[in-house]
């Protein structure tokens, strides 16, 4: 099976999409990644999903992405005496460091850490930006602030601190537990790290990781937009997580930041995943309103490596046909000649590495020659990126010995994925590229398609070759 589009589809499970019916048809309908989040699924059903979807891998040969989301460490009010209280705007509310149930003046808040940081002036949103307040003065033990937007809040709502840095881990005991558990499957290709707010918290998890899955960093704090440059540089992908940014930050700053964080991404040669509410009322309706099409659309064109569906698969009533919209979307937009030329004025000039040039000799080649694919053997992964940060005109197939590395590229774009014995030495990598692209439909005889590999074969990172080859009538009778 092989995709017709170059951007990859993220399909979240849950309740909706649990069981293993579902999710061969979310695969079938368009799905390339498999998210399972672990805010909401226990370390046995985990395990359970992993072998489902596993399961599926091998009935269609063909490999699939599963993202682990961590939950990230969840910052919530404590309780009140009567379930929730309506704070009135100018009124004063106090935060602190007493576990007793809050009433209208004040409230438990269950987080040293925040009460250390805090500083008068800075802004506390309450349940999702719902309410606002300012802080007027902060100890260690409490802090009083001055309400500027009303309205309930009741017990244990979230609270979101945008212009504090908060001496805290992205990794929180439970999610050292959910990653190590998740490791232990052996299955895990991308581990998805929540409020990431400094490089050190992807170092920190890909010490524990140590290359058993690559690690993506969710944009969700201004303290990451801040240090993006060397978040984009830690870690292995990005994922613009607009839920939690558009609440910690002014929601009209959100599009500048997608565009910015997903061009700085293809600059890198790293995968961005674009998210939250793209087809959000799909959950509901079996079709999506004309501003949500748009929306997936605009990051299509922005040349995001993947869209990402959240509670439409997940909890919605329509996963199937989620998927299937977001897959005709991403096809509709390609096959537009504005696609193209986006992708163009935004291709980079390579990095002064061999791998980049070769990548970049790669697809100019196959583009002046019209050449049916770019084929990269690769055994980490890192030769068939550099090409998909190019953008070439023609498909993209990576052949790799190391499951675990075809895998990962599921998420990348244009990347089809195929596993395979390594090459025992050069005549034998053409004759298999040729073989192997007839055999996925990207190449025909006659037609010519361009190798890329490094020499020695196996030795990671040392993209160092190209080879026009003419697909031979033996290819196409393997």
């Amino acid at each position: 099976m092989r995709r017709k589009r170059r951007t990859k589809i993220v399909a979240t499970l849950g309740p909706a999409s649990s069981e293993r019916a579902m999710i061969a048809a979310m695969f079938a309908a368009g799905a390339d990644v498999f998210r399972i989040n672990m805010s909401h699924t226990p370390h046995e059903r985990m395990r359970e999903l992993v072998g489902i979807i596993r399961d599926i891998e091998n009935e269609y040969q063909r490999p699939i992405a599963i993202l682990v989301d961590l939950q990230g460490p969840k910052l919530r009010v404590g309780t009140f005496r009567d379930d929730a209280v309506v704070l009135a705007a100018g009124a004063e509310f106090v935060f602190d460091s007493d576990p007793a149930p809050g009433d209208a003046d004040r409230v438990y808040l269950p987080h040293p850490e925040i009460l250390t940081a805090l500083r008068p002036g800075h802004t506390m949103l309450l349940d999702d930006g719902k309410v606002r307040v300012t802080v007027l003065e902060a100890s260690r033990e409490r802090a009083v602030t001055r309400v500027e937007v009303g309205g309930r809040l009741s017990a244990r709502k979230g609270v979101s601190v945008p212009n504090t840095t908060i001496a805290l881990s992205a990794l929180t005991s439970k999610d050292h537990s959910d990653l190590e558990a998740a490791l232990a499957t052996g299955s895990i290709d991308w581990i998805a790290l929540s409020f990431v707010q400094r490089p050190e918290d992807i170092a920190e998890a890909k010490k524990i990781c140590r290359g058993r899955a690559a690690v993506m960093a969710k944009m969700e704090k201004p303290q990451a937009v801040e240090r993006l440059d060397e978040i984009v540089e830690a870690a292995d992908g990005l994922m613009v997580a607009r839920g939690d940014l558009g609440v910690e930050m002014p929601v009209e700053k959100v599009p500048a930041l997608q565009k910015r964080m997903t061009r700085m991404s293809r600059r890198a040669g790293k995968p961005v995943v674009v998210a939250t509410q793209m087809l959000e009322s799909m959950i509901g309706s079996p079709v999506p309103t004309r501003a949500e099409v748009s929306d997936v659309a605009t990051a299509i064109y922005e040349g995001s490596d993947a869209v990402m569906l959240s509670a439409e698969s997940a909890a919605g009533k329509y996963p199937v046909e989620a998927v299937a919209t977001m897959d005709r979307i991403a096809c509709e937009v390609e096959a537009d000649e504005t696609w193209r030329a986006i992708s163009i004025a935004q291709r980079q000039e390579p990095e002064a590495t061999g791998a980049d040039a070769i990548a970049a000799a790669a697809r100019q080649v196959a583009e002046t020659l019209d050449l049916s694919a770019v084929v990269c053997w690769t055994f980490s992964g890192a030769t068939a990126l550099r090409v998909a940060r190019e953008r070439p005109r023609p498909p993209i197939m990576s052949i790799t010995p190391n499951v675990g590395a075809g895998r990962r590229l599921a998420l990348a774009w244009g990347v089809h994925s195929v596993v395979a014995a390594d090459a025992r030495d050069q005549d034998d990598m053409v004759d298999r590229a040729c073989r192997i692209a007839v055999r996925e439909g990207l190449a025909t005889v006659g037609r010519r398609v361009i190798v890329v590999a490094g020499v020695p074969f196996g030795t990671p990172g040392a993209t160092n070759m190209v080879r026009v080859a003419v697909v031979t009538s033996g290819a196409a009778g393997a």
